[in-house]
């Protein structure tokens, strides 16, 4: 059933959301059964009457079901709006869009803030390890609730592009068109490395209470802050730190750098200093800190090559999907050569695969920005693929 919730904790902002409840649950990779199982989700445009117009976009690591509307905790515009809505490249006025928060997030969908039905009480830190393929279950559970056997077409970026690979590798027959964008088919290990390091800052935090800080009537808000700071150095390019920052001293320091001996030797701070420390102050108020150790961790565990002995095409053979590959130039988190290696892949599968590198200067985050590249190749490859699929051409479109 649907049902709305309401956000109940003390000093947060109220809002509500459309959720799939599911009381009988589902079975984990890890073995254990999770019940009740809440997808939290927003949906933008009409599900036509053969419910064939149906995109599925999944979101990155701190992302939400919020694409297109305001997000309500924090009243930002939703986190990929210039993409998603009328007449954009994923357009609302012929297709359906679903965009549900992941399994283990922190937005409504069951995750380590949830409560055990054993106990009554949340799951903190038990909360059960999960992967790409748990989540992609759930999904697939929220569409068989809304009545939809088979996607147009699923999209996402950066760990939403892993969910997108996913879906063809655990359920190719009920995808028509992917399209994974600033991803890679699995976790490498400098990417492992920088989540462990955010990790290992959460642990450290006097507040973090072995993953029970609510208890105490805490967050280990340092940890998680210096957690998003570090990972949001991983989403920018150098060409985009110095064009923005360069090394440039707040303006009302006196000078860029204080001689050894004197008492403000660190009370001058950097303009990138300022901005990573807002990153990681505003972050640490709308996410939490188990959840951001729950979903980092099932994106390391991915690599869809191991689980086919080092075969990465074996996942996608029989596959009559439709893809679309995208990277860009500067992006050093997942690089183009990564997406190169998948599109091999699929080559050898003998999918029909289409790639394109974008060049831009703003490294991994650039799929969320301003990139008429982007827009072009999302807008172009949808509307070709939807006339394969015999979608009725709206008009203007």
């Amino acid at each position: 059933m649907d049902r709305s919730v309401s956000s109940f904790e003390e000093d947060s902002p109220v809002y509500t959301h459309q959720t799939m409840y599911l009381e009988e649950g589902m079975d984990l990779e890890c073995g254990v059964h999770l019940a009740p199982l809440e997808v939290a989700y927003c949906t933008y445009g009409t599900l036509a009457p053969d419910r064939g117009n149906a995109i599925l976009v999944c979101h990155a690591l701190t992302g939400d079901q919020y694409l297109a509307e305001p997000n309500p905790l924090t009243g930002k515009p939703g986190w990929w709006n210039r993409m998603v809505g009328p007449g954009l490249p994923i357009d609302t006025d012929r297709f359906f869009v679903i965009c549900p928060n992941v399994l283990g997030g922190c937005m409504g969908s069951t995750g380590p803030k949830s409560i055990r039905a054993e106990t009554g009480r949340p799951w903190d830190s038990e909360f059960p390890p999960i992967t790409m393929h748990d989540i992609v279950a759930s999904q697939a559970c929220l569409l068989d609730h809304l009545g939809i056997q088979r996607l147009f077409a699923v999209v996402g970026g950066s760990m939403g592009g892993m969910q997108a690979l996913t879906w063809i590798a655990d359920y190719p027959e009920r995808v028509f068109a992917a399209l994974p964008i600033a991803t890679s088919p699995f976790h490498s290990a400098q990417n492992i490395a920088f989540n462990e390091v955010s990790r290992q800052a959460i642990f450290a935090d006097p507040d973090w209470h072995d993953g029970h800080y609510r208890d105490f009537g805490a967050i280990p808000a340092r940890g998680l802050g210096v957690a998003r700071m570090m990972a949001h150095i991983t989403y920018l390019s150098e060409e985009a730190l110095s064009r923005k920052f360069g090394r440039k001293v707040r303006s009302e320091a006196p000078t860029a750098v204080p001689a050894a001996s004197s008492p403000s030797l660190f009370g001058e701070m950097f303009e990138v200093e300022s901005y990573l420390r807002h990153q990681g102050s505003t972050f640490v108020r709308r996410f939490d800190a188990n959840s951001y150790l729950t979903v980092t961790r099932a994106m390391d565990y991915f690599d869809l090559a191991a689980e086919h002995d080092g075969d990465l095409s074996a996942p996608f053979r029989k596959c009559e999907t439709r893809f679309c590959v995208v990277s860009f130039s500067s992006d050093w988190l997942f690089p183009t050569s990564q997406s190169r290696l998948l599109v091999r892949a699929l080559n050898k599968a003998g999918a029909n695969v289409s790639f394109v590198e974008i060049e831009s200067d703003r490294g991994h985050d650039a799929f969320l920005l301003d990139e008429p590249d982007l827009d072009r190749t999302v807008r172009g490859f949808l509307n070709g693929a939807a006339e394969h699929a015999g979608l009725t051409k709206v008009e203007g479109v």
